[in-house]
């Protein structure tokens, strides 16, 4: 302490001297302050960390993307839909795809009823899909080994497949999964890819579910319908993607897409939309009202804290009266008094913001902890809230600094 005080000018040292010989009452007045600045970096962080999580999920859906999919329904209502409607199909993303505003390429799915998966090595629970050679790139899956399905596989009804990661590691745990053969229901495949590991940490994400790609198995979309067994008044296909070529046209591609498959469908609305960078909006919406409380509780405590900066610094003022008289007495004029207060505010300003910020972090990361929540940084709004922790406390510092400064010398020598 005393090392730290002797690197300072001499008016800050007497400045931090001054509230070190109060420092019980100093603490407290700092716990506003430290409880504000804190709440704010926690919320910060967490909110950035939420934002930054959410992107990475939204992502896995593709913020270009339309999504349309099949709604589940049960057989009584499956059998009234199919009197007027097919169903999703791959016919319904190619009219989607002539029609809608900046439509680049479409993707689809179609998810096979998965009893055993098995290889000569190993076994797994991974389910199946048959899809579209687009739909890797549509969905921001990236090969881990060797290639992707493409366009010639599908043409030629090829009996093979590409491994999510952990249905590698069951099947081959040896490793050497490209090249190998597994066996789905009945049809045995050639395997020619593996993804890389992408593990998203959920699988849903604002009610939509997600992938959960690491444990999957696909195949050509057309090698899945032509080899395995679907129920006859089945969709096609269960979803397709439609990427757009600008973010922008998406609310208009939307309107669009649902009116195509309305019309396709006959009306009937066995299907569901679904805009991703929607989904992003809605949960940003709902991080900016949690921003808002805790910002107004965080408010409420800094206000607090520039009150007691307040309290304390009229009560030094009341104590010093005979102090302050003497420096008047011997010359010293009354911005010098000002400026003397003032410092000792901005030394608790300064000292209520750093104590903050260290509380806040260990409060974001106590809050990751226990809830399972993000945590991101942002310096921009720490800094912030550190300005705004001085401001609040200069401000508050203003009026006892002037009280000090409009005393009378000869009344303030006199008291006792």
């Amino acid at each position: 302490m005393n090392r730290l005080l002797t690197r300072l000018p001499a008016v800050w040292r007497e400045a931090v001297e001054e509230l070190w010989r109060r420092r019980l009452r100093t603490l407290l007045t700092l716990l506003g302050l430290i409880f504000g600045v804190g709440a704010i970096v926690a919320m910060q962080a967490v909110g950035e960390g939420s934002r930054r999580e959410a992107l990475r999920l939204v992502e896995g859906l593709g913020l270009h993307n339309l999504i349309a999919e099949a709604k589940p329904q049960d057989e009584a209502t499956l059998k009234e839909t199919r009197e007027r409607s097919l169903g999703l199909s791959v016919a319904d993303a190619e009219a989607a795809l002539a029609v809608v505003p900046g439509a680049e390429r479409h993707g689809a799915e179609k998810r096979i009823r998965t009893h055993s998966v098995f290889s000569d090595s190993g076994r797994s629970d991974a389910q199946a899909s048959g899809v579209g050679a687009h739909w890797f790139d549509l969905s921001s899956l990236r090969a881990g080994q060797g290639p992707l399905l493409d366009a010639d596989d599908e043409a030629t009804l090829a009996a093979v497949a590409v491994l999510g990661h952990q249905a590698a590691a069951d099947l081959f745990p040896q490793g050497g999964a490209v090249g190998g053969l597994v066996k789905v229901n009945h049809v045995w495949l050639e395997v020619v890819g593996v993804l890389a590991d992408r593990d998203l940490g959920q699988d849903s994400f604002e009610g939509v579910q997600l992938g959960s790609e690491s444990n999957r198995i696909y195949l050509p979309l057309a090698s899945a319908s032509a080899r395995f067994r679907f129920q006859p008044q089945e969709d096609e296909v269960d979803r397709f993607l439609l990427r757009l070529d600008d973010p922008n046209k998406l609310a208009a591609g939307a309107g669009v897409l649902s009116a195509v498959l309305d019309q396709r469908h006959a009306g009937v609305t066995d299907y569901q939309l679904i805009v991703p960078q929607q989904l992003f909006q809605q949960h940003q919406q709902t991080q900016r009202i949690f921003q808002v409380v805790m910002g107004a509780i965080a408010g409420v405590s800094l206000l607090v804290g520039g009150i007691g900066i307040m309290n304390i610094m009229l009560a030094n003022v009341l104590e010093r009266r005979r102090e302050i008289g003497l420096l008047r007495a011997l010359g010293a004029r009354r911005r010098d008094v000002i400026a003397q207060f003032l410092r000792e505010a901005s030394v608790i300003c300064i000292a209520g913001a750093l104590l903050g910020l260290l509380f806040g972090a260990a409060l974001a990361y106590l809050i990751a902890t226990f809830a399972g929540w993000q945590v991101a940084w942002a310096p921009l709004p720490i800094l912030l809230s550190a300005a705004f922790c001085a401001l609040v406390g200069l401000g508050f510092g203003v009026y006892p600094a002037r009280q000090a400064a409009q005393l009378d010398p000869i009344a303030a020598l006199r008291h006792e």
